[in-house]
C-alpha cells in the first residue's frame, strides 16, 4: 500500500472516531511524507495543528496506521515546509517580521465576490461554542443550494460569524474552481444599493446583480429591519434565488424571532432554513484561536501571556485580535519580548479604553425596547407577568454592567427593597448558561447597550 492510499484509508477511520468539525479543523489537509524504517512522518498546515495532533490524537492515529502497517513503530509531526514556522526553541521569539508581513493577512477583497480570502474554513477554530454553525457552513459547501437552504448564523459582535460566511464562499468558489458564482455584501451595501436604483431608476440593474448569483451572502441581516424598499426587494431576490435552489447565507446578531422590525414574511422564510448560533468561546476555544491567530502572523508569545489575554477577553474574538496586534507591534519595535507585566499594562489599557459610558437610563431603554414596553411600565409598580423578566434582567445587567449596589438598583427599578434587586440578579445569573434563549436575550440587549453608549 502507497503512502497516500495508506493515509487516506487512515484519515477514513479517523472521521469515523471524531467529531466532524475536529476533522476538518485539525486532520483534513494533512498529508503523509515518508513512511519508512518502522518511522512515519505526517505534515500538517500549522504549528498550532501540529502541537494539537500531537497531544490529542497520536495514539489513535498510532493505532490505526499499525493496524494497516504493522511495521510502523512511531510518527513524527512536522508542519509543511511552505507555510510559516514558529520557532520551537525561543517561544517569545517573532524573528525578521516587519510590519508589511504582520499585516500580510489583511488580503485585498475579491472585486468579483467581495470575499476576503484569509477568511477559510480551515483558520476557523472550532469549539464547543460554534460547532453547529461550523458543522452547517461544511455541509451547505458541500451541497451548495439543496442542504439548509437558508443558512441563519447568530451570535454576538465578534465571534465569527463573518469570518464562517466568507469562509464557507470562499471554499465553495476553490472546490468549483469559480464556475459557482458567489457575492458577499453587507445588508448596508445592499440598502445603498437598492437606494441608488431607486434614485437613478435602475431597478433592473439590482435585480440582475443579485438574482443572477448561485450563492448570495448576506451580513448583518438585522439592520434592514424596518426599511421597506429594502426589505420588498430582498424578498423578492430571495425568493427568486430560493425558487431556483441557489443558496442563501445570512448572518445577524440575533434569531429572526428577536428582530422585531422585520416583516413577518421575511421572517418566516428565515426560520424556514437552518439556524444555528455562535456563542461565546469557552477558555480552551479562546486559547486555540489566539495561537492560530500567533501562527497567521508567524510569531509566537510564552503560554502564560496566552493564557492572560485568554482569561481577560472572553467575548469577543475581534478584541484578542488587537491585543495580539499591539503586542506584536511592541516587539518589533524592540526587538525583544514583552514582560508579562507589559502585557497586563496593554491590556487594561485597551480595556479602558474600550469601557463605554453607559447609565443606568440607557440600560432601563434599552431593555423596555427590546421588550416592546415603556419605560415607565418597566421601572413602575404594575405587578403584570410580561413586566416580570424585563425587570429582572434590568436589575442584573445594572450590577453586571456598572458594578451598581443593590439598595441603587432597587431604587431606580420603582423603589422596591434591595432584597428584590438580590433575588432579580441570582436568578438571571444562576440560569445564564443554562437558558439559551435567556442568554440570546441578555447578549442582545448588551449589544444595544454597547451601541447606544
Amino acid at each position: 500500500m502507497g503512502k497516500e492510499e495508506l493515509w487516506q484509508t487512515v484519515l477514513s477511520e479517523i472521521e469515523l472516531q471524531i467529531s466532524k468539525p475536529n476533522f476538518m479543523t485539525w486532520l483534513k489537509n494533512s498529508r503523509l511524507i515518508e513512511n519508512n524504517d518502522g518511522s512515519a512522518l505526517v505534515a500538517l498546515p500549522n504549528h498550532f495543528a501540529k502541537e494539537w495532533v500531537e497531544t490529542k490524537y497520536h495514539k489513535l492515529i498510532l493505532g490505526i496506521i499499525r493496524n494497516h502497517d504493522g511495521t510502523v513503530r512511531k510518527i513524527d509531526y512536522a508542519v509543511e515546509g511552505s507555510l510559516v514556522k514558529v520557532p520551537s526553541k525561543s517561544r517569545t521569539s517573532v524573528g525578521s517580521l516587519d510590519e508589511k508581513q504582520l499585516a500580510f493577512q489583511e488580503m485585498k477583497v475579491d472585486p468579483e465576490t467581495n470575499l476576503n480570502p484569509r477568511y477559510t474554513m480551515g483558520s476557523f477554530v472550532v469549539g464547543s461554542s460554534n460547532e453547529l454553525a461550523y458543522s452547517a457552513a461544511a455541509a451547505v459547501v458541500q451541497s451548495v443550494g439543496v442542504k439548509y437552504n437558508p443558512l441563519f448564523i447568530y451570535g454576538g459582535v465578534g465571534l465569527g460569524k463573518t469570518h464562517l460566511i466568507q469562509a464557507a464562499g470562499n471554499e465553495v468558489r476553490s472546490l468549483s474552481q469559480g464556475k459557482v458564482k458567489v457575492k458577499y455584501v453587507t445588508s448596508e451595501k445592499f440598502t445603498n444599493d437598492v437606494v441608488w436604483a431607486i434614485r437613478n431608476r435602475r431597478v433592473e440593474d439590482i435585480k440582475n446583480t443579485y438574482r443572477t448569483t448561485d450563492v448570495l451572502i448576506i451580513d448583518d441581516i438585522q439592520f434592514i429591519g424596518g426599511k421597506e424598499k429594502t426589505e420588498e426587494e430582498f424578498f423578492h431576490t430571495f425568493n427568486a434565488l430560493y425558487e431556483q435552489n441557489k443558496q442563501i447565507i445570512i448572518s445577524s446578531d440575533r434569531p429572526p424571532r428577536a428582530i422585531p422590525t422585520l416583516e413577518e414574511r421575511l421572517r418566516s422564510r428565515f426560520e424556514g432554513g437552518m439556524i444555528a448560533d455562535i456563542g461565546l468561546p469557552d477558555y480552551e476555544t479562546r486559547v486555540a484561536i489566539i495561537k492560530t491567530k500567533l501562527q497567521e502572523r508567524g510569531a509566537a508569545v510564552e503560554d502564560q501571556i496566552v493564557n492572560l489575554i485568554a482569561k481577560r477577553f472572553q467575548r469577543n474574538i475581534r478584541e484578542i485580535e488587537g491585543i495580539l496586534n499591539k503586542l506584536i507591534f511592541y516587539q518589533l519595535n524592540y526587538q525583544k519580548p514583552v514582560a508579562l507585566s507589559g502585557v497586563e499594562k496593554i491590556i487594561n489599557e485597551a480595556i479602558e479604553r474600550a469601557k463605554p459610558n453607559i447609565t443606568p437610563a440607557q440600560i432601563i431603554k434599552a431593555v423596555a425596547g427590546f421588550f416592546e414596553i415603556s419605560p415607565s411600565d418597566l421601572v413602575g409598580r404594575d405587578r403584570s407577568k410580561e413586566f416580570i423578566e424585563p425587570r429582572q434582567i434590568t436589575m442584573y445587567l445594572m450590577r453586571d454592567m456598572l458594578n451598581m449596589s443593590y439598595p441603587y438598583i432597587a431604587s431606580k427599578i420603582g423603589n422596591r427593597d434591595h432584597t428584590t434587586a438580590i433575588y432579580s440578579f441570582k436568578k438571571v445569573d444562576v440560569s445564564i448558561g443554562k437558558d439559551p434563549i435567556l442568554t440570546d436575550k441578555i447578549l442582545m440587549i448588551k449589544e444595544i447597550v454597547n451601541k447606544v453608549s
